[in-house]
């Protein structure tokens, strides 16, 4: 298969063919199919678990056929527009197919193997490379997960995966990056991420304390009002411990302290 040829999964389903061109394929069940056997690459994904995939409870009464025909079309496409040949992709293996493909080729695999790089790092100490590999993982997506495909019930599963490695990597490179002393740049981008995801209470913990390294003690304090306020309209619930213990350290005008900043490290370099 020619070394040109990348498929990609982290927002609409396409491929980069030996052209260098990105082309999406045509059909919805194509690419359900297509997406399906990329994130189990290396294992034969049975023809039972494509139907119940590509139709659920409804799948129509010549189902076997139909998955056959799908497989047929995307062969001729990555044949036609990939320079790949049937098997390269996709192996016929009894009792169903498999993606026989390079890893580096998905985006998927590039990107979990940069948050697995960026996790080691960051236990190690080597902040900014951690802080680069998790700069690099994020780059690699292009939006939503499977973004243009009707998932059924095993892709909803992977993409809610993906977009919890995702939070992964956005938590690693933060972490990274206030290790490094880079609290004050990271504001800006704090605020954003409490929008985006009002109830993580580690986004917002990490707001409070760069806007208390930074000078800001008001704000800071302002921030904690906020998540507070968040929590118990949302979920009737109380900040956590550690959120509770920054806002004491901000009252009481101390710096989080080196050491304490150290004993997260577990809670962002252990194994998901």
């Amino acid at each position: 298969m020619s070394q040109t040829v990348r498929f990609s999964l982290l927002g609409p389903v396409q491929v980069t063919t030996a052209d260098g061109a990105s082309r999406p394929l045509k059909g919805p069940k194509v690419n359900a199919l297509l997406s399906l056997l990329l994130l189990n690459r290396g294992h034969v994904v049975d023809v039972e678990t494509l139907i119940d995939e590509l139709w659920e409870r409804e799948p129509p009464r010549h189902a076997v056929s139909t998955v056959r025909t799908h497989v047929y079309h995307l062969r001729r496409f990555l044949a036609g527009h990939a320079g790949a040949g049937a098997d390269e992709v996709l192996a016929t293996r009894p009792p169903g197919y498999t993606a026989a493909l390079d890893p580096d080729r998905v985006d998927t695999e590039v990107f979990t193997r940069l948050v697995d790089s960026g996790r080691r790092l960051l236990a190690d100490g080597r902040n900014r490379e951690a802080a680069d590999a998790g700069l690099a993982a994020l780059r690699t997506w292009q939006g939503r997960p499977l973004e243009n495909v009707a998932t059924g019930r095993l892709l909803r599963g992977h993409v809610r995966r993906l977009e919890e490695l995702r939070i992964q990597a956005v938590e690693q490179r933060v972490e990274a990056r206030m290790r490094l002393g880079e609290h004050r740049s990271l504001v800006p981008e704090l605020r954003d991420l409490v929008a985006a995801h009002p109830l993580n209470e580690w986004f917002h913990a990490r707001l409070i304390e760069a806007l208390h390294l930074s000078g800001r003690r008001a704000d800071a304090l302002v921030a904690f009002l906020e998540v507070r306020a968040v929590l118990d309209e949302e979920l009737g619930v109380a900040p956590s411990a550690e959120l509770r213990a920054l806002q004491h350290r901000v009252l009481a005008e101390d710096e989080p302290r080196a050491a304490e900043r150290g004993a997260r490290r577990g809670v962002l370099t252990a194994a998901p």
